[in-house]
């Protein structure tokens, strides 16, 4: 039979996207957890504005403890989770994170796991790799499990070279529920458009792929959504937008002819990491360009599923060649693939496997 498991969760926030790019594969994940019949609490800290643009409500499907950002009332969270089957630490949560690494592995009983997950694995080996002193680096095999946001063997191996007991990627999939398609709206048509946070590794490839596209195609229409960017010199035919709500996301994936994709730098290096974005635009059934990356055709078949670019020069030449009909043919073909092999319900039962496999051991 089946255990149904009492889950600890230590993310950033799963009630709120401000600045947090990996809140829709918590909230895909966690919601297909709590349907296979798992419980679990999420435990995120009042910081960086996130409790002040809250685009989620508490759900039913996750307990929600929001504590303050001080140590104190971090340790009183790690307090109340310490009875959990399943206790995990996310990366990147953004305050006190050493602390709260250090924390989860010292709740380790002989019949409970505890959890490193890796949302930005490629940031964080690059940053063990540089860094000899990592204070990281040290706690890595006292944790039952790693599990990544993506990046595939590569990602595998070099966390099993840190002496990770275990690693296993999890890759973003399509939440159904939450991005399909609908009307678009006039306020977002744009021939392509570009959603994501400026931060610095991906800045520079937003640059080539966008903002360069953009400029060798003066007579088309870009659309830029994110937060960050407003004091960003940008061509007349971009758009800025400002920062995109999650109840935002399928009407903006709707809207333009094309939607782009940009993987950070480090994520582009690594491969096999398909960011969130990609499912939310295919659930929506966008027609979807997308940088190119070493995994890629493991998610989506490129000409047929997805339109792939080397550089900037590439992108605007697709954006000229690229009509309605063809769009929408790729935008469907992609929408039947995720709904087919990427949705969050797959991912869900693979981390149910393998939390149970530790678990058992």
């Amino acid at each position: 039979m089946k255990r149904s498991m009492n889950i600890a969760f230590f993310g950033s926030s799963l009630v709120s996207a401000y600045w947090n790019g990996a809140a829709t594969y918590y909230r895909g994940i966690i919601r297909a957890l709590h349907e296979l019949g798992h419980r679990i609490v999420f435990f995120e800290p009042d910081a960086l504005e996130r409790q002040q643009h809250r685009d989620l409500p508490d759900p039913s499907w996750a307990q929600i403890v929001v504590y303050p950002a001080t140590v104190s009332a971090m340790q009183s969270a790690l307090t109340q989770a310490r009875d959990a089957d399943v206790i995990i630490k996310a990366s990147g949560v953004g305050v006190f994170d050493t602390e709260l690494e250090i924390g989860v592995v010292s709740l380790k009983r002989r019949d409970n796991i505890v959890v490193y997950w890796d949302v930005d694995a490629p940031a964080t080996l690059d940053r063990l790799i540089h860094n000899a002193t990592d204070s990281f680096r040290a706690l890595v095999p006292h944790f039952d499990l790693v599990l990544t946001y993506g990046g595939g063997n590569p990602v595998v191996k070099a966390y099993l070279l840190f002496g990770a007991r275990a690693c296993t990627p999890i890759y973003n999939a399509l939440d159904s529920l939450t991005h399909f398609p609908v009307e678009g709206r006039p306020s977002f048509a744009s021939d392509l458009s570009f959603a994501g946070n400026r931060l610095p590794d991906r800045e520079a490839r937003v640059d080539e792929f966008f903002v360069q596209a953009a400029v060798l195609a003066p007579r088309h229409r870009f659309l830029l959504a994110g937060s960050g960017w407003q004091d960003k010199s940008l061509p007349d035919n971009i758009r800025y937008v400002g920062h995109l709500f999650t109840k935002d996301h399928n009407v903006f994936n709707c809207s333009p002819r094309a939607v782009l994709n940009v993987c950070r730098e480090s994520m582009a290096r690594y491969g096999f990491s398909p960011p969130t974005r990609v499912f939310e635009a295919a659930g929506a059934g966008a027609c979807l360009v997308t940088d190119n990356w070493e995994g890629l055709d493991g998610f989506l078949e490129p000409q047929r599923e997805v339109l792939v670019a080397g550089n900037g020069a590439e992108v605007a030449a697709i954006v000229g060649d690229l009509d309605e009909k063809r769009a929408h043919r790729i935008g469907s073909a992609a929408r039947r693939r995720v709904l087919a092999d990427h949705t969050y319900g797959r991912r869900a039962t693979e981390v149910e496997r393998v939390l149970g496999l530790a678990l058992g051991g």
